[in-house]
């Protein structure tokens, strides 16, 4: 259970889904501890336990205590990779993705794909947690850069740089984007009202 405080007279407690899966790590993976944000290796031959898939990325338990696995390293797991760099030609930006510079990205396009970022500890994605403030594509040579402006849930996170990462990874799979840049701002507060309602039914507030 996941708690989220906007100020000591105010917590939400978050109902998390737990799958407990059992795997032996097949080889040293790359990780980032929950929640200071440090990165780790998680050895080959550790046996883990799966407790949350979000968006693809793994947030895993074992004996040195939690930590995110980037789906790019699922395979280690057990689990179906996915590796935002080498998907199918024609369905991703940057620079291992379409050429075709007639691709004008949607902003929807974005915001959907904002939808596959989430907080290790937390089963809401960014954009229904409300912590993206803007998003906008600006031209760049003949092709589009993607700006982005998020918070956290609190200024002490430590998993902020990793799922900031997340989202321009994600960014960067549209076709016709070729770069991204996403800022992590403080001001205004977040505050539990930005989330949105189908959030809040995910989180049990409503």
């Amino acid at each position: 259970m996941k708690i989220l405080e906007n100020s000591p007279s105010m917590a939400y407690h978050v109902p998390m889904t737990v799958t407990s899966d059992t795997r032996t790590v097949s080889a040293d993976t790359p990780a980032v501890v929950v929640p200071t944000g440090e990165p780790i290796t998680i050895s080959a031959g550790e046996v883990v336990q799966i407790t949350h898939r979000l968006g693809g990325n793994l947030t895993v338990t074992w004996q040195y205590g939690m930590a995110r696995v980037n789906r790019i390293y699922a395979g280690n797991l057990g689990e179906e990779s996915s590796d935002g760099k080498k998907q199918e030609e024609g369905k991703v930006g940057g620079e291992n993705g379409r050429k075709d510079e007639n691709t004008i990205p949607t902003e929807k396009e974005l915001w959907e794909s904002l939808k596959n970022v989430f907080d290790p500890e937390i089963p809401v994605n960014i954009v229904d947690l409300g912590l993206v403030y803007s998003l906008e594509i600006v031209p760049m040579d003949a092709r589009y850069k993607a700006l982005m402006k998020m918070t956290l849930t609190a200024p002490g996170c430590g998993m902020g740089p990793s799922i900031a990462a997340d989202a321009r990874e994600r960014l960067l799979q549209i076709a016709g984007i070729a770069d991204a840049q996403v800022d992590i701002v403080w001001d205004p507060p977040w505050n539990p009202g930005m989330i949105s309602e189908a959030g809040k039914m995910q989180m049990g507030l409503i």
